[in-house]
């Protein structure tokens, strides 16, 4: 496992625990069973910290799941200006970091998913690299938004598997549950990562705003033996490297790039970097990478 692999992993971990932790800490236990006798109790919304993927609260800031925030207000429930805040200091955040750096740093259906994948390499399970273009899921995003509209209530929210792992845990409810398991036996059985690359509302939405984000895989032409090692490690869609790979970019631009870091590990001849800022396409970079001085 990479640096970076491992760095992932353990945020992925810590944010799991970040959700889970606080109602359990306040005594409410596993599966929402009060654990507190007769005694008071603190509710976990009393803590520095409460809530899920979707709706959460952190030393009294709101942060709210943009896609939920926009099935809601298409609902015609509305919503607190604060909830609004919330959303918007979300998709700021990720918009200059890297959209789907959320999927591919804190959302746990990745994690899973990235668990199944494991488990079909053990197996020896061959499936297609993808059944699905990967922008399906931007067309999604606008379905549920416009679904929520229809029938005025939060579509995606009622079988989100995005939330459904801490909230099953500690709360007990288990909406979305049989989602996270129709999503795993398909990328068992289906194809390969099915749901991330091609399916998720909020991986669309996070797509959209990801062509944005600040924190780019760069390439380094000169070094590249082409070995196609990256490309069996992306997590997104090995598809978004092409332009890199061919020399026509020297960044990873696509907004599908969770930023992961796969490739930058896997890469043999370390022609892969982490760079900030939406650097020049192909002229100018190709110039910089042949005259050492013009990089000063």
């Amino acid at each position: 496992m990479g640096k970076i692999t491992l760095a992932r992993r353990i945020v992925q971990v810590a944010m799991l625990g970040l959700f889970c932790l606080p109602p359990l800490l306040a005594g409410w236990g596993l599966a929402g069973l009060y654990a507190g006798g007769d005694g008071e109790v603190a509710t976990p919304a009393e803590g520095v910290f409460f809530g899920s993927l979707s709706s959460s609260s952190a030393a009294g800031i709101p942060l709210l799941d943009p896609l939920a925030a926009l099935e809601v207000l298409a609902s015609g429930y509305g919503l607190a200006a604060v909830g609004l805040a919330g959303a918007a200091l979300v998709v700021v955040a990720y918009g200059l970091v890297r959209g789907r750096a959320f999927c591919g740093w804190v959302c746990p259906v990745n994690l899973i998913g990235e668990g199944v994948d494991a488990l079909r390499r053990r197996l020896g399970i061959a499936v297609p690299e993808r059944v699905l273009d990967r922008h399906v899921k931007i067309a999604v995003a606008v379905a549920v938004v416009a679904a929520s509209a229809l029938v005025g209530f939060p579509v995606f929210e009622a079988v989100s598997p995005i939330g459904a792992v801490n909230k099953g845990l500690v709360f007990g409810g288990f909406a979305g549950a049989g989602t996270l398991v129709a999503i795993a036996i398909a990328e068992l059985f289906v194809s390969r990562r099915v749901w991330c690359r091609s399916l998720c509302p909020l991986g669309g939405l996070f797509q959209i705003l990801g062509r944005a984000g600040q924190v780019n895989v760069r390439i380094n032409h000169g070094a590249c033996v082409h070995c196609g090692r990256c490309e069996e490690a992306c997590l997104a869609d090995p598809v978004i490297l092409a332009p890199a790979l061919s020399g026509d970019d020297v960044i990873v631009r696509a907004g599908d790039c969770m930023a992961c870091g796969a490739c930058v590990d896997t890469c043999p001849a370390r022609a892969l970097s982490f760079s900030l800022g939406r650097l020049p396409a192909r002229a100018q970079t190709r110039r910089e990478e042949r005259d050492p001085v013009a990089e000063s």
